[in-house]
């Protein structure tokens, strides 16, 4: 049987001027929002990672969802993506251990790359070394997740009678996610059996990985696929949808500025050379619950969606200015679309 869909919201804690909020009082008002949004039965809650960023992007995710876990009952708590290259993974590995007993086993784990060169300089890496450190970092972390001592050796790491303490509640450890923007990623994915994270064009990022499980005899239906594509729930576009407008252009400056710095490369906005029409769409659909029912449920259906997350709060906006938005999507929204795609 395929996996049921799962729906939530994702946050970076970017802060800048316009909140008027300081970090701790913001912090403490997204903590909120998840512990009432959790209430109202929401499935997920994701986080992003970068670094080094003015506007307090947020650097660690851990330590935000240890919190959360404490207010929540039902969310499970991921990231798309963290940065392997940044995160030794052992240590990685005895921090979900310790989320994921916290949380009472609501942990999962997406990882990606990297590619801002600033991060790397701030890092003291070369980019170079990041498809190294990913693919050891990853199969690292699956012998952790394993629960039995194990040694490895490696061109970047190198450890030996290592065994991870407090053991998972997670039988096999957290649900791992690999992010793919381009066929080595999702090959990198179907490689280490993992669940997905596409990005860009759909015959890049999401068809080889289906095709390769299938190639060794998975089902690929039997995988979950997930993505951010928000949904602002309104009765008034022309009243509610500019400030978030402006919010998603002043958040998706940040990848462009990045893309510059790799001289126009892949990143988070996509990867160079694809056409608009060729990506899986991550637009905002926009409109009443009806619009956003219909555009929804076509789109988990084209691309085999089954992990589904809305940007809560855009930097620039203030926890309570999405609260209307948010509530209608998971007391209306979200129910209707379960039905019309679970039947």
């Amino acid at each position: 049987m395929p996996p049921k869909l799962r729906v939530g919201v994702v946050y970076d804690f970017r802060n800048t001027p316009e909140t008027g909020m300081d970090n701790p009082s913001l912090y403490a008002a997204i903590i909120d929002q998840v512990a009432w949004l959790d209430g109202l039965g929401l499935d997920l809650v994701w986080f992003t990672e970068h670094h080094f960023l003015e506007d307090g992007y947020l650097p660690s995710w851990i330590p935000v969802a240890g919190a959360l876990a404490a207010r929540t009952r039902h969310a499970r708590f991921s990231c798309d993506v963290c940065l392997l290259p940044f995160n030794h993974p052992v240590r990685l590995a005895e921090d979900l251990a310790v989320l994921d007993n916290i949380s009472g086993g609501r942990v999962e784990l997406g990882v990606g790359m990297g590619y801002a060169p600033h991060e790397f300089r701030g890092f003291g890496l070369p980019v170079p070394r990041r498809v190294s450190l990913t693919d050891e970092g990853i199969a690292v972390l699956k012998l952790c997740f394993a629960g039995e001592r194990f040694s490895f050796s490696g061109k970047r790491y190198e450890f030996a009678d290592v065994v991870i303490r407090p053991g998972y509640v997670q039988p096999g450890g957290p649900p791992l996610w690999v992010a793919a923007m381009s066929e080595a990623g999702a090959r990198r994915a179907a490689r280490f059996d993992a669940n997905l994270l596409p990005q860009g064009a759909r015959a890049a990022a999401l068809d080889p990985w289906r095709a390769e499980l299938a190639a060794s005899g998975r089902d690929p239906a039997a995988k979950r696929v997930g993505i951010i594509r928000s949904c602002l729930v309104t009765d008034d576009p022309e009243r509610d949808w500019p400030p978030v407008r402006a919010a998603e252009r002043y958040r998706m400056s940040t990848y462009a500025r990045f893309q510059e710095e790799l001289g126009g490369g892949a990143g988070a906005g996509g990867v160079r050379g694809t056409t608009d029409q060729a990506r899986i769409p991550q637009t905002w659909v926009v409109g009443d619950v009806d619009h956003c029912v219909a555009e929804l449920a076509g789109f988990v259906r084209e691309y085999g969606i089954t992990d589904l997350v809305s940007w809560a709060v855009p930097p620039g906006l203030r926890p309570d200015q999405m609260k209307d938005s948010l509530e209608r999507l998971f007391r209306d929204v979200v129910p209707r679309l379960k039905r019309v795609i679970q039947g």
